[in-house]
């Protein structure tokens, strides 16, 4: 029996058009501070309000949720679905419209309740700091006293010095062997493009082939198809024997398990 997971076309499209749509104060960078949109931020620890580990916003065997800051909008990933809502800031102070979600269902009710309260957490955020240093560091400061650590690492528009190029890429469930040399073999993702228009109707679905690369923040799982929104960024003096991309995962799209 396939189980099947997805975001739905027309969730996904609102979701963007509603946050489009919402206002916010400009964005005011705080003085000598690192640059917010230039680094994902990674949770590394909760404090309640009497500065106590709050281990709910951790929980075992999970990834720590992220923040990504853009324009003025800040997208939560590492969740069942992607959160998003417009911010601004003003000096120290912060202000977040209610989270928008995609609708894709998660096996996972731990992961399902931490993304409610997320959801929930972050529109109470008053104020932050942000430190520099060699890993920036990201305070959030909550209207119950409570408070986030985070720990800056640089996007990958840092990282490679430029935007990227989005792309839809299908996963196959199983690898497939491949050479990437003249003797050696490897075990490939199976991928093939997929392209779409405006209105988020598929224009275009290429053909199965070898992909020689990784994608950066996905882990196949074998059994599972997927359809993944990418980011592609050109390498800056990549070595003759590398690819000449970088491959980045922005959100899974759709996932079946078939087997």
């Amino acid at each position: 029996m396939n189980h099947r997971t997805t975001i739905p076309r027309l969730c996904t499209l609102a979701l963007a058009a509603l946050m489009t749509a919402c206002t916010s104060t400009p964005s005011q960078p705080q003085a000598g501070a690192p640059d917010l949109a230039a680094y994902d931020w990674n949770l590394t620890a909760a404090l309640d309000a009497q500065g106590r580990p709050d281990g709910r916003w951790l929980p075992a065997g999970h990834d720590p949720l992220q923040l990504h800051f853009e324009g003025q909008q800040l997208s939560v990933r590492k969740l069942c679905n992607l959160l998003g809502a417009r911010f601004g800031t003003r000096g120290d102070e912060m202000q977040l419209a209610q989270p928008l979600s995609t609708k894709r269902a998660c096996a996972d009710p731990a992961l399902m309740q931490l993304e409610q309260r997320v959801g929930a957490q972050l529109p109470t955020v008053q104020r932050y700091q942000l430190h520099a240093g060699g890993t920036p560091r990201l305070q959030l400061f909550f209207a119950d006293g409570s408070r986030w650590e985070l720990a800056g690492q640089p996007t990958p528009q840092t990282q490679y010095g430029g935007p990227g190029e989005r792309m839809f890429l299908e996963v196959a469930p199983e690898r497939v062997a491949c050479s990437r040399g003249p003797v050696q073999t490897a075990q490939c993702l199976r991928v093939r493009e997929l392209r779409y228009g405006d209105n988020g109707v598929k224009t275009h679905v290429g053909p199965w082939q070898p992909f020689y690369d990784e994608v950066q923040g996905y882990t196949h799982e074998p059994g599972v198809r997927t359809v993944l929104r990418l980011n592609r960024f050109k390498r800056q003096n990549a070595p003759a024997d590398a690819s000449a991309y970088a491959y980045v995962l922005d959100m899974v799209v759709e996932s079946e398990r078939v087997k």
